[in-house]
């Protein structure tokens, strides 16, 4: 997939700056062409000869170098890549992209391509949480920047949470989705994953026993398929896959405004199994247990996200929800189709003695407006591989509609 396409890689300053030379190693390995763009802060944490020597090409670090301007090197760099990645992307260079500004080679470059930029964000946690860093990752996000990571963990400042830049890997699977010419490409998907944890105290809370396994089969076979995905996800068991753009969040209300901030997309999958209700009177330390009584638990109703995203000025022209059902499956799934405004719903049964909440295979009956379709029982990659296939016919229908 990554034979004789050129990559043009920029490496912010940033300790993960060390990462980078593992990404141009692994994209040679896959015969990919990387032309490396190393700014003055990323030159604090990796040499220039190293990042030269491994990508087997000059190292461009300053705008005003005479004999590549006489030329207009810049230009030619921004335009010669088949797509631009910046990893590590600090904090101040996504200020600077979605600012627009120009004041250096690599800023310089980000505003001169026409070819799409992949950004691999790396930060300490409280500079990736700060408003303007969000502020920023949501102008970004509508300017049709791609994103992969950041990842959660420790980090070398000592402290804890999301901020780390993606593994090299990751970043090469996206890459891969970028670049990918399969039949969903230049599309954004949004799908759903997992439970929702509703907090009854800082230590308990209200769940289900969903795993989040079908909803990153499907968000994988989406990407597989060339689309750019957007991965809202629950608490899930399942890590999110490789490739995609991940929102993680906790409760159902997390979960909707991190679903319309991905708005909009040409399709949505929501697979995630919502919590109806949630804890109105949550308290702010752990509850005790107190002899002779009970806590008294008052609940109050969730936001209905595919209902909600159904009704909204931007509504995806597909949209898919998810029915697990306990008993007849389809009569509520056909139900739940005209109730919600959904095109489509991919109903299950989940009853206990079918092993599928939260075990490797699923059996799904489609349910759409020209009827049910009864789908065998298959592992959920399978399942979601078909899903996908369905999903990319559709568009590709609404295409050739349009045209």
């Amino acid at each position: 997939m990554l034979a004789d396409r050129r990559i043009l890689l920029i490496i912010g300053g940033g300790i993960a700056a060390y990462k980078a030379l593992e990404l141009i190693r692994l994209l040679r390995r896959q015969g990919a062409a990387v032309t490396p763009v190393l700014t003055r802060a990323g030159a604090e944490f990796v040499t220039p000869l190293s990042v030269a020597a491994l990508a087997g090409e000059p190292l461009h670090r300053d705008l005003f170098d005479l004999t590549t301007e006489a030329e207009m090197g810049h230009i030619q760099l921004s335009r010669a890549a088949d797509l631009v990645v910046v990893a590590p992307c600090t904090a101040d260079l996504m200020a600077k992209m979605a600012g627009g500004h120009a004041d250096d080679l690599a800023s310089t470059l980000l505003m001169a391509t026409d070819k799409r930029v992949l950004i691999a964000p790396a930060m300490n946690v409280r500079m990736w949480d700060h408003p303007a860093t969000q502020r920023n990752l949501a102008t970004l996000r509508a300017d049709g920047v791609l994103m992969t990571g950041p990842d959660s963990g420790d980090m070398a400042c000592g402290e804890h949470g999301p901020g780390r830049m993606a593994e090299p890997r990751a970043i090469m699977a996206a890459i891969g989705a970028a670049l990918s010419d399969g039949p969903l490409a230049g599309r954004h998907v949004l799908v759903t994953s997992g439970p929702t944890h509703e907090p009854i105290d800082p230590v308990r809370y209200i769940a289900n026993r969903s795993s989040g396994a079908q909803g990153t089969a499907i968000a994988a076979a989406l990407r597989d398929l060339g689309a750019r995905v957007s991965f809202v996800t629950g608490p899930a068991s399942v890590a999110p896959p490789d490739g995609v753009t991940v929102f993680a969040v906790e409760s159902a209300r997390q979960m909707l405004e991190a679903v319309q901030a991905a708005l909009p997309a040409d399709a949505g999958v929501f697979c995630a199994a919502v919590a109806d209700w949630r804890v109105a009177n949550a308290a702010g330390q752990k509850m005790k247990k107190q002899a002779g009584g009970l806590p008294a638990l008052e609940f109050a109703e969730n936001p209905d996200i595919l209902a909600t995203i159904c009704a909204a000025p931007q509504r995806p022209p597909l949209v898919v929800g998810f029915a697990a059902e306990t008993h007849d499956v389809i009569a509520h799934a056909t139900a739940k189709r005209a109730r919600k405004g959904c095109d489509w719903i991919v109903a299950n049964d989940v009853s206990p003695g079918t092993g599928i909440m939260g075990g490797t295979e699923n059996a799904v009956h489609l349910v759409t407006a020209q009827g049910v379709e009864d789908w065998p029982r298959l592992p959920k990659d399978q399942v979601a591989r078909q899903l996908a296939a369905r999903i990319a016919a559709e568009l590709g229908a609404e295409t050739g509609a349009a045209s």
